[in-house]
């Protein structure tokens, strides 16, 4: 590291509504799902079928779901995102903002944060373990648009994924081993990943062969068989085809296979949000017992463990 300029951390996570409204949502939704990054349709396809059709709809049912997973500081992904930074600060020595890319705070903000205690390197850190078009690019087009607003933009390095990073594999593996002491291990552990169109991955999106990667190495670390470790990828949305397997359809299947108790957890994930709280521990659970399933354990993300924060530092320096 330079040690002539004053460096800085900029965390990147994806954003969240500001409060569980359905205004707030429609905002969010709104600015999310416009990114080409998210929908490459063309516009003038996609924008009336989205604020005529599709924000109408979702935005009042993702309101409710938010409202039931909400904390008292806040959106659980923007509580734990400010926890990691705020820890980063404490463990570097150095000044950590935090931003989101879409919502607040802008990315716009996080920089001027920066800038107005001097920093004039920052390193930023998508907080996305696995690269993809839709996520980590989309923080590098935040970035551009960020830097047209400013008169003086500071040098930068972007750090792409640490989908195998040591540390990062540790940290997921411990988060198993905690689980299991807890709760006991279960028949099989599911990695659920996010998941994107399978048509961004046949144009080259590298995303689907870091969760592999991810998969791999903590299947090694924990030392399970193929028979006991399995990935898949959840959240799909509209009618064409996504990344496969998908996770609510192994979910159905697993008990007619003989898997009646299951340890779940999403490594593509840095914090816990809607997707984890909601869609998984909820409504998968609720899936996978409805199909004969007994026991679902859910693995909570890294969040601001100790050695989810080790990683952090270990990439930045």
């Amino acid at each position: 590291m330079n040690k002539k300029n004053k460096q800085g951390v900029l965390l990147v996570n994806l954003g969240t509504p500001d409060e569980p409204s359905v205004p707030a949502v429609k905002r969010f939704l709104s600015q999310f799902l416009h990114d080409k990054r998210v929908v490459d349709m063309t516009r003038w396809l996609w924008c009336p079928l989205l604020h005529g059709v599709i924000l109408p709809i979702r935005a009042p049912k993702v309101a409710k779901l938010y409202q039931s997973v909400w904390m008292g500081e806040g959106s659980p992904l923007m509580v734990h995102s400010q926890r990691q930074a705020d820890k980063l600060a404490q463990a570097l020595d150095i000044p950590v903002a935090l931003a989101m890319t879409y919502g607040n705070p802008s990315l716009l903000s996080g920089f001027q944060a920066l800038m107005e205690q001097g920093v004039d390197e920052v390193i930023v850190l998508p907080l996305y373990p696995q690269y993809s078009a839709t996520t980590t690019a989309a923080v590098s087009d935040g970035l551009t648009l960020a830097f047209k607003k400013m008169a003086v933009i500071p040098s930068y390095r972007l750090i792409r994924d640490y989908h195998q990073h040591p540390l990062y594999i540790k940290a997921l593996a411990d988060s198993v081993r905690r689980s299991w002491q807890e709760k006991g291990q279960s028949d099989y552990l599911l990695c659920s990943y996010h998941g994107i169109p399978q048509r961004f991955a046949d144009n080259g999106d590298i995303y689907p062969l870091h969760c592999q990667k991810t998969t791999q190495l903590l299947q090694l670390e924990l030392g399970l068989s193929d028979e006991q470790i399995g990935m898949t990828y959840q959240s799909r949305f509209g009618r064409e085809e996504w990344l496969q397997p998908y996770t609510d359809k192994t979910l159905e299947a697993l008990p007619n296979k003989g898997i009646k108790s299951i340890d779940v957890m999403t490594p593509a994930f840095a914090s816990d949000c809607l997707e984890t709280l909601e869609e998984i521990s909820v409504e998968c659970q609720a899936l996978f017992k409805e199909h004969g399933g007994e026991v679902f354990n859910f693995i909570p993300c890294l969040n601001d463990d100790d050695r989810h924060i080790e990683m952090m530092v270990e990439l930045i320096k």
